[in-house]
């Protein structure tokens, strides 16, 4: 029988991927990255391409340049339970921050002994014998140098949410959960807050307990602030709303951080490791703001 060595497998070349075959078809092969990222901006001048799954395919890239340290939570911001303590004293605060993982330590933030799981702590409701060691799942601990491209992989296979990220020390320098790496591909994965581009900085919102309430973004200038809550916050030193909240409290706040700046009662409801992106805000009746003011200085 003749031979078609053209047909074996062996000689045969692999298919083309769908982007591989987009790219020949815009333009010819791109030479390096750069040259890829202007071809996909022209398919979308071009509306071949549209704009979320263009800043999608950046976030790809993004991913394989950034490292853990980048993007994680830094040690004084994370939140953790002491197993050490009776449970009474830090359910509270695991109620409150409604996360579905904390790191558990051992007296000291570096002595991380694994992760608790918020849906196993339902056990301790319904057994009388409860060892809060016994639940713990173990924690996964790795550079702050690591790629996310690399650590996105490890959480996929692993089935793991959560790493610590650590020092040339040893010692813990903060965490990173896998809806933190996917967020740099998809944007903000919790996006019922997001605003329409073309609307205000601030939006008017159903109002709450205590009073009227508006959605507003961290980077709206406090004068446009004041003006639109009728208010008269001021700090020289910033521009943005979000930069007079984080002088204010002299840190960088947490998601679902609650606190009140003069008449203001503010909820931060989105922000990561660097910046607020999203709060909440809403204006206390007279009587509460001066009870406050009564008891600080009391």
């Amino acid at each position: 029988m003749p031979e078609h060595p053209s047909n074996t497998y062996s000689d045969s070349k692999p298919a083309k991927t769908l982007l591989e075959r987009l790219v020949a078809f815009i333009s010819p092969e791109p030479e390096n990255r750069g040259e890829l990222l202007e071809i996909l901006h022209e398919a979308h001048d071009r509306n071949l391409l549209d704009a979320e799954s263009l800043s999608m395919i950046e976030g790809v890239f993004q991913v394989s340049e950034l490292s853990a340290r980048d993007i994680m939570v830094p040690r004084p911001q994370m939140y953790v339970i002491d197993i050490t303590k009776p449970i009474k004293e830090w359910l509270p605060e695991v109620l409150a921050t409604a996360h579905s993982r904390f790191p558990a330590v051992e007296g000291e933030r570096d002595k991380v002994v694994g992760i608790l799981l918020s849906k196993d702590l339902l056990r301790y409701f319904m057994e009388e014998s409860f060892d809060v060691r016994a639940i713990l799942r173990p924690a996964i601990f790795i550079p702050e140098s690591k790629r996310l491209n690399v650590l996105l992989r490890d959480f996929r296979a692993n089935h793991n949410h959560m790493a610590m990220v650590v020092d040339e020390y040893g010692g813990i320098a903060g965490l990173v959960t896998i809806e933190d790496v996917l967020e740099q591909i998809v944007g903000d994965i919790e996006d019922e807050y997001d605003f329409d581009e073309d609307a205000d900085n601030v939006l008017s919102v159903k109002p709450g307990m205590h009073g009227p309430r508006w959605r507003v973004r961290a980077l709206t200038e406090v004068e446009a602030f004041n003006q639109e809550l009728g208010v008269n916050l001021a700090d020289d030193s910033v521009d943005t709303i979000g930069g007079l909240v984080c002088n204010h409290l002299g840190r960088m706040p947490q998601k679902e951080e609650k606190f009140d700046i003069g008449p203001l009662r503010f909820e931060v409801m989105r922000a990561d490791a660097r910046q607020i992106h999203m709060l909440m805000v809403e204006k206390l009746p007279t009587i509460m703001v001066k009870e406050e003011i009564e008891s600080r200085t009391g």
